[in-house]
This record gives C-alpha cells, structure tokens and sequence, in this order.
C-alpha cells in the first residue's frame, strides 16, 4: 500500500502545472468561503459587543427587543419587581443610548453611552488609565479606547466636552472585549448621570441586569419575569437572538450564504474539471498499473489519495491566506470587523470534502472502465 501511494503522489506532482492549477482553484475557494463567513462572524460579534462586554447573567428586556442597540426603555416598577423574585442575587439597570458630543474644537461627533448602576457598577469596563471611583465624581465619564477613540479627538483624562449643555470630563480610558459595529466612539458613565444628561422618554431603564444565585434558579427567573409581561435571557441567547436577527431579519446573511456558495461552485468547478484532465492525460499510466496487476481498490485508494491531498493542501493554503489578509487588513484597519473561528474554518473544511468526493467520483469512473489492452494497443 505504501508503494501504491508513493506511485500517486509522484503522478500527482510531476505534471507540475496541473498539481498547480489544482492547488489554485481549492485554495482560491476556500480563500474566499472563510473570508466571507469571517466577515459575518465579525459583524455578528460586533453587533453583540454590548452583551459580551457587560457580561451579565441575564438580561430582562422588553420582548420587541430584536438587538442590544434598539432598547425599548422598561418603567421603574420591572427592576423593583426582577429584585423580589425568588433566586435572584441582585438586579441592577443598564441604561444604552446613543448622544451628540460638542468637542473643545467646535465639532460634533455621536456616541454611544451606557450608564451603569451607581452601587455595583456592574459591566464596568477594565481601565487602562484612571481610577475607577472617579467615575462618580462630578461630570465623570469613561472613553473606551478602541479603532473609533481617534473620532474623540483622541482625548486624555481631564478632556471635557459638552452634552446637551452639560460638561462632561474624561475621567478613565478603559479597553474592552468586543468594539461595537455602528463606528461610534463608547463612553461609560453612572446610570443616574446618563439619564440626566440624556432627554429620555417617561421610561429609562433599557435593561436590568441579574445575577441568579445559583444556575437552577435560571429557569424559575425566566417564568417569573414572563408573568410580568417582559422577558429574560442569558448571556448567551441574547447573543444568539442578536446573531438570528442579523442572519434572517437582514439582507446580510443571505448575501453571504450567497457569496460562499459562489465560492464553493467555483473551487468544485475549477477542480473538478482541472482533476478529469488529470486523469485523462495519465489513463496509460493507470492502465498499465492496471496490467502489471495492480487491483480496481489500489486504483481507487490512489486517486482518492490524489483528490485528498490536493484537497487538503489546498484548505491549508486556503486558510493560511486568509489569515494573512485579515492580519494584514486588521494592522491597516483596526476597525475591520472579521473573525476566523473553528466554525468557519469546519464549514470551509466540510465543503473541500465535498470537492474532494466529487473530484474521485469523476477519476474513479474513468480509471475503472479503462482494460489494459487499450493501453498497449496503440
């Protein structure tokens, strides 16, 4: 078997321009699979980097909530009300919404703002600069300092700015887990000075935070809730209620289902055709093998070793490419939103089987009708 195999790979690369060609069209395929549900994982991550950086347990929210950006403000009485249900810890309120900041400058620029509880400040972000206390100080604010910082004027603690004719003081210079998706600069304040300085509606709370106090109690906290007519979600199905908005709600998800079907039938294409060539050009070789009594199996297990490996090395040099570019956009583009993860690359690397399956389907099916005397025939 050891032999057989050797015979294969040595047929594969000595036509160096079909191995090569081989080699393009699946690296080119998944080159463009990953990078395009790459794409789409960074959205989505960007569109929850609210619910991963605050890190709550759960969230209570109105049920019309389709993403932590479209807050639906809650009365008073749902947090009072969260507090007193049975296996709750603490419940806290968050308050998101966006402002227009009046740079020393004269220029205006939008942000986002959280307010968080005064007492815990629960979701506060990890500093980098400051002290976290100074953030109850008078006109305290926290500027996260991420790809959009530099929209601030790139500001430094002690740089003021006015929100709706109130002044406002850089306090701390805190990073986060995830940068948001809308390109606007985050700041962190207190609840109570978001909601002063902010207009708002009758209603202020956009969510209330809760920390259970044990993970059965989880269950019971959600029926609770439901009863007063909100509803409550961990972590992680928010996060993933905000992935499913995105993905079928939008037209973003179906263009990118699109683009990688494109980039599947390309790369299935390309090599599928490129291998049928392959393996017309070598029938003699095959045939011959065939006649020195090499067995239909050993056949088959070489051109199945032939479609494996270009498939593989393709994959390889596929990802390894795709790598390269996001690294390479990222150290030009801070704010590019892409991520690899181990889903995109078992997409990709499901699909390159298919490729592979169906290139040795068409080998296979050639190599195996072929009789040795029409080799030596001729």
């Amino acid at each position: 078997m050891k032999g057989i195999l050797k015979i294969a790979f040595k047929l594969l690369v000595n036509d160096k321009g079909k191995f090569a060609a081989l080699l393009m069209g699946i690296t080119f395929a998944v080159f463009l699979m990953v990078m395009m549900t790459s794409i789409f994982s960074g959205v989505l991550r960007s569109a929850s980097s609210v619910v991963i950086n605050i890190g709550a347990k759960i969230w209570v929210m109105d049920p019309a909530v389709t993403t932590v950006a479209n807050s639906i403000p809650m009365p008073e009485f749902v947090k009072d009300a969260v507090r007193s249900i049975d296996g709750v810890k603490f419940a806290v309120p968050l308050y998101s919404g966006s402002a227009t900041l009046r740079l020393t400058n004269g220029a205006y620029q939008s942000v986002s703002i959280l307010g968080l509880d005064d007492t815990s400040l629960l979701g506060r972000p990890e500093l980098l600069e400051g002290n976290i206390n100074d953030i109850f100080a008078e006109n305290g604010f926290l500027v996260i300092k991420d790809s959009e910082i530099n929209k601030l004027n790139n500001p430094q603690i002690g740089t003021t700015f006015e929100l709706n004719e109130h002044r406002g003081v850089i306090v701390g210079i805190a990073k986060v887990a995830a940068n948001g998706l809308f390109g606007m600069p985050t700041l962190y304040t207190t609840y109570n000075r978001a909601i002063q300085y902010i207009p708002t509606a009758r209603f202020t709370t956009s969510y209330v935070l809760v920390e259970p106090k044990n993970p059965e109690a989880v269950q019971h906290i959600k029926d609770e809730v439901k009863k007063l007519g909100y509803v409550a979600v961990t972590n992680e199905e928010f996060r993933d209620n905000i992935s499913t908005y995105y993905k079928y709600k939008t037209g973003l998800g179906t263009n990118i289902l699109i683009m990688t079907l494109i980039s599947f039938i390309v790369g299935l294409s390309i090599s599928g055709q490129t291998f049928y060539t392959f393996i017309l050009e070598n029938l003699d070789k095959f045939g011959a093998l065939k006649a020195i009594g090499a067995k239909s199996r050993e056949l088959i297990i070489m051109i199945v070793f032939q479609a494996g490996f270009t498939a593989l090395t393709g994959y390889g040099l596929g990802v390894g490419l795709c790598t390269l570019m996001i690294g390479l956009a990222k150290m030009r583009l801070p704010n590019y939103a892409s991520v690899v993860t181990f889903g995109n690359l078992g997409i990709a690397f499901i699909m390159v089987l298919i490729i592979a399956v169906f290139s040795s389907l068409i080998g296979v099916r050639k190599v195996l009708k072929i009789e040795p005397f029409d080799v030596f025939r001729g």
